[in-house]
C-alpha cells in the first residue's frame, strides 16, 4: 500500500535529508581568516624589525679604538745568560782561640776595621811567662858553660865531650824558650788578615775552649758570586767572561765582575754546573749572603725581530700580537684594523721580546690597548706617547 496516495495522510516523504544551517560555517571562515591575518602580521613584523635592526647597526658603526702602535725592529739583541746565586766573601772567618784559657783583656771594638796581626784577645798566660823566664835563665847559664868549655878545649885543658854536653844544654834551653813563646803567642789571639770585625761573642773573665768563636772577621774588598747554570748552557761559559749582578738591596744598580772558576764536574742530581765570579767591592756595600741575579754576557747573536714586551699577548693557545693593517674602503678612503697574528717568541731582554716567527721588520703592532680589541676591529693610532716599558716589573 502506498501511504503517499492515501487521502487521509499528508506531509513530505520520510526519506528526505534535513538542511544544515549556514551561520556556523560562516563563523569558521571568518575566524580562520582573522587568525591567518594575525599570524602573517606577526611574521612580517618580526622580519621587518630584524631588517631595521640590521640596517641600524650597519649604519651605526662604533668609532675606531685608539691604541698605541710600535714598529717591529730588526736589531742585535744582547746574548745574555741569567741565573741566580749568592755572594760569598773571599776571606771570612770566625776568629777563635787555639788553646783553652781565661780571657783577661779584650783589645778590639766590634764593627771596626783591623789590619792583619792586630791583637784581639789576651788570655791568661802567667804560667807560660814563668816558664819562659826559667828557660831564659837556663839558656844564660848554658851559654856561659858552653863558652867556658870552648875556651878550655881550645887550650887543650878540657875534653871535647864537655863542649858537646854544654852545647846540648844550651840548645835544650833554647828549645824550651821557643816552645814557651809559641804557647804564649797562642794565648794572644790576633787577626789573621785585614778586614771588618763583627759582633763580639766573648767577655772578660770567660773561660774559652779551643775553637770557641770570638768575633767574625770579613774582608769586604772582594767577593765571590756563586751561581749555577744548566748543563745545556755550560758550553757557552768561559773563564774571563763578564758578569753583571743585581741585588735587591740596591735596585737599579748593576755591579760588574768576571768568571774566575767553572766547576769541572756537573752535578748528577740536578745536572747543573757551579760557576764562580769575582766582584770587586770598593764601596763595601755588597755583603756576603746576599741573593743576587747574575747575567753572563755571551757573544752576540745575529739580528732578530723584536717588539715591546707589552705588545705580546701570552695565552694557553699561543703567543700573539695585533698587527695594524691598512685597507681601502669602497668609497676610496683608507682605514686601519688590528688583526691578531700568532707568533713564536724568544728571549725577553730590557723590555723587548724576540719574535722568531710571525713578523717581519717594519710591521706595526699594537703596543698598548689590545685588551679591548678583537681580530679585525677598526683602530686609530693615538698621538699620546706610550707609557715607558720597564725592563723589569717593579717589586712591591
Amino acid at each position: 500500500m502506498n501511504i503517499v496516495t492515501e487521502h487521509k495522510i499528508s506531509g513530505e516523504p520520510i526519506d528526505k535529508a534535513p538542511q544544515r544551517p549556514v551561520r556556523p560555517v560562516l563563523w569558521f571562515i571568518i575566524v580562520g581568516t582573522l587568525l591567518a591575518a594575525l599570524v602573517g602580521g606577526l611574521v612580517w613584523f618580526n622580519y621587518f624589525r630584524g631588517q631595521m635592526i640590521q640596517q641600524f647597526f650597519a649604519n651605526n658603526k662604533p668609532p675606531p679604538t685608539a691604541v698605541s702602535a710600535a714598529e717591529a725592529k730588526s736589531e742585535v739583541v744582547p746574548n745574555l745568560l741569567t741565573a741566580v746565586g749568592s755572594l760569598v766573601a773571599v776571606h771570612q772567618v770566625d776568629v777563635s782561640a787555639d788553646v783553652n784559657g781565661r780571657v783577661t783583656e779584650i783589645k778590639f771594638e766590634p764593627g771596626t776595621r783591623v789590619e792583619a796581626g792586630t791583637p784581639l784577645v789576651q788570655m791568661f798566660d802567667a804560667p807560660e811567662q814563668g816558664d819562659l823566664a826559667n828557660y831564659k835563665a837556663q839558656a844564660t847559664v848554658a851559654q856561659l858553660s858552653l863558652d867556658r868549655a870552648k875556651q878550655l878545649a881550645a887550650r887543650q885543658f878540657g875534653p871535647q865531650a864537655t863542649v858537646d854536653s854544654a852545647q846540648a844544654a844550651y840548645d835544650q834551653a833554647q828549645a824550651g824558650i821557643a816552645k814557651t813563646e809559641a804557647l804564649i803567642s797562642q794565648k794572644l789571639v790576633r787577626a789573621p788578615f785585614s778586614g771588618d770585625l763583627g759582633v763580639r761573642k766573648v767577655e772578660v773573665g770567660q773561660y774559652l775552649t779551643a775553637g770557641t768563636a770570638i768575633v767574625s772577621l770579613t774582608d769586604l774588598s772582594e767577593l765571590w758570586a756563586n751561581f749555577t747554570v744548566t748543563e745545556k748552557d755550560s758550553g757557552n761559559l768561559k773563564v774571563g767572561q763578564a758578569v753583571r749582578l743585581k741585588v735587591d738591596a740596591y735596585p737599579g744598580r748593576t755591579f760588574e765582575g768576571k768568571i774566575t772558576t767553572i766547576e769541572p764536574q756537573i752535578s748528577t742530581d740536578t745536572r747543573n754546573i757551579r760557576v764562580q765570579a769575582t766582584i770587586a767591592n770598593p764601596e763595601k756595600i755588597l755583603k756576603p749572603g746576599m741573593f743576587v741575579t747574575t747575567t753572563v754576557v755571551l757573544p752576540d747573536k745575529p739580528a732578530v725581530i723584536t717588539v715591546p714586551e707589552t705588545a705580546v699577548d701570552y695565552t694557553l693557545y699561543g703567543d700573539s700580537v695585533f698587527v695594524i693593517a691598512e685597507k681601502k674602503e669602497a668609497d676610496g678612503k683608507s682605514s686601519l684594523s688590528a688583526v691578531r697574528t700568532f707568533v713564536q717568541t724568544g728571549n725577553r731582554v730590557e723590555g723587548r721580546v724576540e719574535i722568531l716567527k710571525g713578523l717581519k721588520a717594519g710591521d706595526k703592532v699594537v703596543a698598548v690597548g689590545q685588551l679591548k680589541l678583537q681580530s679585525g676591529a677598526p683602530v686609530s693610532i693615538s698621538t699620546d706617547p706610550a707609557p715607558p716599558i720597564p725592563a723589569q716589573p717593579p717589586r712591591y
